[in-house]
């Protein structure tokens, strides 16, 4: 897990981590942004210093395959294929949370679903 607005694409024609610029890449990253401005940790963009003390997000945004390199992911098909802008959240530093965590979860992020949704 990580916090930050993953947009694409996730995957390059090298197979490499590397800037994978879209078509729409000024509308992804609009997009990316509206979510992590709303969610301070996230718009810090070092999310998970004690797992990943190296990983650095600017804003919380990042290009996928900037990332990592995802050859294959439903994010592009659904982008090349049905026209859909897909973003991926990834919502915290811990895959999967405790139940009673849960309304923590809710409070950072809240207004970033409230913000992404008004982009419509």
């Amino acid at each position: 897990g990580s916090l930050v607005v993953n947009y694409p694409f996730d995957d390059d024609e090298q197979g490499i981590a590397i800037y994978s610029k879209s078509p729409d890449d000024a509308v992804f990253q609009q997009l990316a942004l509206s979510y992590s401005k709303e969610n301070t940790k996230m718009y810090q963009g070092s999310p998970c210093k004690d797992m990943y003390p190296t990983e650095y997000f600017p804003h919380g945004i990042t290009n996928g395959a900037q990332w990592y390199n995802v050859p294959g992911g439903m994010q592009d098909w659904n982008y090349l294929h049905t026209n859909c802008f897909e973003v991926t959240i990834e919502l915290g530093c811990v895959k999967y949370p405790k139940a009673e965590e849960l309304p923590k979860y809710w409070g950072q992020n809240r207004r970033s679903l409230l913000q992404f949704m008004k982009q419509v």
